[in-house]
């Protein structure tokens, strides 16, 4: 398997503010330095990274700064991560085009990974009919992957209108797209995450991890998951492709939480082997 690390760590999640008034501009984003996050992931071991869609599109235009800064590394970009509401048919075009943009400019830098999240819960609460539309929406998703060369996946995540096993099979049974299996946010929302990866182990191509205790994300080993039968689980299906450690934030410093990670993930593999 190979390892990568998500820039997300390096100044936590925020969305672009001009999202808030024009939806094609909605984006997630790292709120810190690209370029100091892949010197720390590539000095802690990893083999490549994942970014979200909004610190990708900084890059638009000066393509070769973030190329040679990726070369100079010896990483590879190994996905990019998108979100978006898919409930709201009105929106829903430019949503796609902000999606289809990412996927075109993460292609151009060998990309393998589109992840998306989401599904908008409505202040009046979810309805059944909202988990055929994000299905809908998760449709052109794929097609939009397709175009670009890319795989797609979903990502159940809390705060959306799939977050229990029960709310991701009335998803799956409108869209055909693969799943990726985040373990930390599968366990906050009710589910176990290595019998989810049994469950659905035909549809998973990608991976993120974190850890998970008592409502809070953390780095791998220092909370309460059984990593060794979620290793073995993957295993059980035969997977052998990317896994990305994704962790929102950490109250040391973004090298230590990836360096303590790194080590935990040798110290698995050692084990199963």
């Amino acid at each position: 398997m190979k390892l990568a690390y998500h820039t997300i760590t390096w100044g936590g999640v925020v969305g672009h503010p001009a999202g808030v008034t024009s939806v094609k501009d909605l984006h997630y984003l790292a709120n810190g330095s690209t370029e100091e996050a892949l010197r720390d992931i590539s000095d802690a071991d990893y083999e490549g990274f994942e970014l979200f869609d909004g610190n990708l599109a900084q890059y638009a235009g000066r393509e070769d700064a973030l190329r040679n800064l990726i070369d100079g590394l010896g990483l590879q970009m190994v996905a990019v991560y998108c979100g978006a509401n898919f409930i709201y048919p009105e929106i829903l075009e430019d949503e796609l085009s902000k999606i289809e943009d990412a996927a075109r400019l993460a292609a151009q830098f060998g990309a393998e990974h589109l992840v998306v999240g989401g599904g908008a819960v409505r202040a009046a609460g979810i309805r059944e009919e909202d988990y055929r539309r994000l299905g809908e929406g998760l449709e052109r998703v794929v097609a939009i992957a397709d175009e670009a060369g890319l795989v797609a996946s979903y990502h159940p995540h809390l705060g959306t209108c799939v977050e229990s096993p029960e709310q991701l099979a009335k998803a799956f049974q409108y869209t055909g797209i693969n799943f990726c299996p985040d373990t930390a946010h599968l366990e906050a929302g009710g589910g176990d995450p290595a019998d989810l990866i049994g469950t659905y182990g035909d549809r998973i191509r990608y991976v993120h991890l974190k850890d998970y205790e008592g409502g809070d994300f953390l780095p791998l080993g220092r909370g309460g998951q059984d990593f060794s039968r979620i290793m073995r689980a993957l295993s059980s299906i035969q997977y052998d492709g990317w896994i990305t450690v994704e962790l929102d934030a950490y109250e040391g410093s973004p090298k230590e939480a990836a360096q303590i990670s790194r080590r935990f993930l040798s110290e698995v593999t050692a084990q199963g082997s």
